[in-house]
């Protein structure tokens, strides 16, 4: 095998390890920003979700994505992942069966691993906007689900020679493809679940509940940083010098700017640099860049992160107004500006500027065009994505139920569900289910609980 086969092999496993470890960055964030009495629920569910969506796309998921077939849909390939794909590392003088992905000249697994991580990021999404209220084997099925045939397709549309790509959308590193798919079918979720008790008091005003431990939100922030200089670099699958390093670049700018830019709004807004707020600003601006990084220049990143850190808080404030409970900010970061980075390519594409060709975006003298296809690449996408997890969630309510008891939610879900607690040394002082079962719309509080006792008392 030759060395430059050898090289690209070695920078896609790296790359593809880098988005695998996002998955602790995942847990520790959506750990953290929960509450002390569903950490292990937590945790667990991000054990879980990457165990079914790689099984799920080792069955079908790659396939359905990447196999020859129509517009809509591989054909071709389906039913285990195997086979020879005409790509040059290969060796093989068998036809084809996954021409769109052949023009990466690493071998098969190399390709199917690095596209597997990206698979079950998509779904781990989903675990932190219905957070602290779902019924665990109800989170396994829908996310099997959504990996083995939602996400696929969406994929095939955009990365598998699909229809969407065929029309000239682009999406480097899956800003759509992976950011907003988990964001809209977490807004289905959401939906359907309904918001925490509460989290909205009977005169619609919100009450904040703080999550647990800033200090792992934090350093999973930082893992996921880690990993997104695999997941947007690694995208190139191949070892070209002048586009990782671009990419580097403008992945990391975008990010800072937006930690900025989001600590800055929160302290405008909220008075004080919430530690919450700029973690997910990182994130927003990381996600912002994801589908144009190869396309846009480092000034144009810093203007995307700026955006992206504004919007966010303004964002994470619209859907508690919208009583959308997400306790993680996950529809703010990934959904909102998965979208918003895939118009961006639209804004500020700049053809050859990491080596890459590609149209000028509407800023850079290419008018409306890829902008207009970008914006139906969206639209359609999130139809599509919104209805299909919308049909799913409501089957398995109407099958297996969706949410837990009202006692289990007050009294955490890492009990119930998992017979186990994160902080077993520590003696957490909770409220009895009795005391506030009775009024699931007031918010408990020591007040609240101190009245209910006198209550009990007489």
């Amino acid at each position: 095998m030759e060395m430059k086969v050898m090289v690209d092999t070695l920078w896609v496993i790296i790359a593809g390890a880098l988005v695998f470890f996002m998955n602790l960055g995942f847990a520790t964030v959506e750990s953290g920003f929960a509450r002390q009495k569903n950490a292990v629920n937590i945790l667990s569910k991000n054990f879980i979700v990457f165990a079914v969506s790689s099984l799920g796309f080792l069955v079908l998921g790659w396939g359905l994505m990447f196999g020859d077939g129509n517009g809509f849909v591989g054909l071709n390939g389906l039913f285990m992942a195997g086979g020879a794909d005409n790509s040059p590392a290969t060796g093989d003088a068998y036809q084809g069966v996954y021409s769109a992905i052949s023009w990466a000249g690493i071998p098969f697994w190399a390709k199917f691993f690095f596209q597997l991580v990206f698979c079950g990021t998509a779904a781990t999404i989903v675990s932190g906007v219905v957070a602290e209220r779902i019924k665990y084997i109800s989170f396994i099925v829908f996310s099997f689900l959504l990996t083995l045939i939602v996400y696929p397709i969406v994929g095939h549309w955009i990365w598998g020679g699909g229809f969407l790509s065929e029309m000239g959308m682009l999406d480097f590193a899956g800003g759509t493809v992976v950011h907003s798919v988990g964001g809209w079918a977490g807004l289905a979720g959401v939906i359907i679940l309904g918001p925490r008790v509460g989290k909205y008091t009977k005169d619609g005003k919100v009450h904040p509940i703080p999550g647990h431990n800033m200090s792992l939100a934090t350093i999973g922030a930082f893992i996921l940083w880690l990993g997104w200089f695999g997941f947007n670099p690694g995208s190139t699958m191949a070892v070209d010098p002048i586009a990782m390093s671009h990419i580097l670049v403008t992945t990391n700018t975008a990010g800072i700017i937006a930690i900025l830019t989001s600590t800055a709004t929160a302290w405008l807004i909220i008075g004080k640099p919430d530690l919450g707020m700029s973690i997910n600003g990182l994130l927003a601006g990381l996600v912002a860049i994801t589908p144009c990084c190869a396309f846009v220049s480092v000034p144009s990143s810093i203007i995307i992160g700026a955006i992206s850190g504004v919007l966010v808080v303004l964002s994470v404030m619209f859907f508690d107004r919208m009583k959308l409970d997400d306790p993680v900010g996950a529809l703010s970061v990934h959904l909102v500006h998965g979208v918003l980075g895939t118009l961006f390519v639209g804004l500020f594409a700049q053809d050859g500027i990491a080596g890459i060709s590609t149209p000028n975006g509407l800023f850079f003298g290419g008018g409306y065009e890829l902008l207009s296809k970008q914006a139906l690449g969206v639209i359609v996408v999130a139809a599509f994505v919104f209805a299909a997890s919308m049909i799913i969630w409501v089957a398995i309510k109407a099958t297996m139920g969706i949410r837990v008891s009202l006692k289990e939610e007050i009294e955490g879900l890492d009990t119930f569900e998992h017979g186990n607690q994160a902080y077993p040394e520590f003696q957490v002082h909770k409220m009895p289910y009795s005391l506030i079962a009775e009024d699931m719309h007031t918010v408990p509080g020591p007040a609240y609980a101190k009245n209910k006792l006198e209550a009990v008392k007489e």
